[in-house]
């Protein structure tokens, strides 16, 4: 008994060090979801600044359907590309598995062989998993920051833009999960090459009063693959944001469990503590009456 009595004691001890590891991740996680959706929410009027001005410089085109931007222009599809955003690390519940899945469920949907895709992964974890099932990703980017600079993903974001450019593929998806609240994330493909998601109607003569140097077919080239770039980086920017909540609701689950095991082992020691007791009395009251 006293055995018993000592390794519950042990795992008691075991689990409120574990429950005081997830307690202290959990507010690492609160932390950093807080910077996220600060970020996330301060590109967003960037973003949107990029989005009026390129909008309202192709008015005319959006209009007539006619255009020569390579950029705007849907080509025949014999090859599509897919950047997947996924963490570098576990402890995030379902978030890997959940875009992962979609992921392969569309790709097993829409194609016949790996040769009609291309994978650029972001995130280790998609990286592996893609080259576990013997699809290599084209071009992958691990370990960047909870909140991350353009700067530092710039390379990869530019790179996916310029193989479209260079017909590598035709059609460019972001798949990631958008962050919805600090409990809930929804698995998103969006379609950011060709550029089809701008109306005419969103904006009037915002450019109106604008002088444009050196001439508007430049700037619109520059403009067109800065709105692209600005629209991957603020995908991004939201499945980080959705990645540091399901870190924290995992740790949160975890600490939440590790306390109902807590409770439980706790329970289970008074009682045999208790019957520990009442064995000894009973030993002690028959020996008593054994000396009678």
């Amino acid at each position: 008994m006293a055995g018993s009595l000592n390794e519950i004691k042990l795992r008691i001890a075991s689990t409120k060090k574990t429950s005081q590891i997830t307690g202290a991740m959990q507010m690492v996680s609160a932390s950093k979801l807080a910077k996220s959706e600060q970020l996330s929410k301060s590109f967003q009027i960037y973003a949107s600044k990029v989005r009026a001005i390129t909008t309202d410089l192709l008015r005319g085109e959006l209009m007539t359907s006619d255009t020569s931007n390579p950029m705007l222009i849907r080509r025949p599809i014999q090859k599509v590309g897919y950047i997947v955003i996924t963490s570098d690390s576990g402890l995030k519940g379902s978030y890997n598995s959940s875009i992962l899945k979609a992921v392969m469920e569309m790709i097993n949907q829409d194609h016949q062989s790996n040769g009609e895709f291309e994978i650029i992964a972001i995130g280790g974890m998609g990286a592996d998993f893609f080259r576990a099932r013997g699809i290599n990703p084209v071009f992958e980017l691990r370990g960047i920051a909870d909140n991350p600079s353009f700067e530092e993903v710039q390379k990869i974001i530019s790179k996916s833009v310029e193989m479209y450019k260079n017909e590598l593929f035709d059609e460019l998806y972001v798949c990631y999960n958008h962050h919805v609240n600090s409990l809930t994330s929804q698995v998103r493909v969006q379609q950011m090459l060709p550029v089809e998601d701008l109306d005419h109607n969103e904006v009037n003569g915002y450019t109106a009063t604008f002088e444009l140097e050196p001439n508007r077919e430049m700037i619109l080239d520059q403009l067109l693959t800065q709105y692209a770039e600005s629209t991957i980086y603020g995908a991004l920017l939201d499945a980080k944001t959705a990645e540091n909540a399901a870190g924290m609701t995992a740790m949160q689950t975890a600490t939440d469990n590790a306390k109902n095991v807590i409770s439980d082992l706790t329970i289970q020691y008074n009682r045999a503590r208790q019957a520990a007791i009442t064995q000894e009395i009973t030993e002690i009251v028959a020996g008593a009456s054994a000396l009678e």
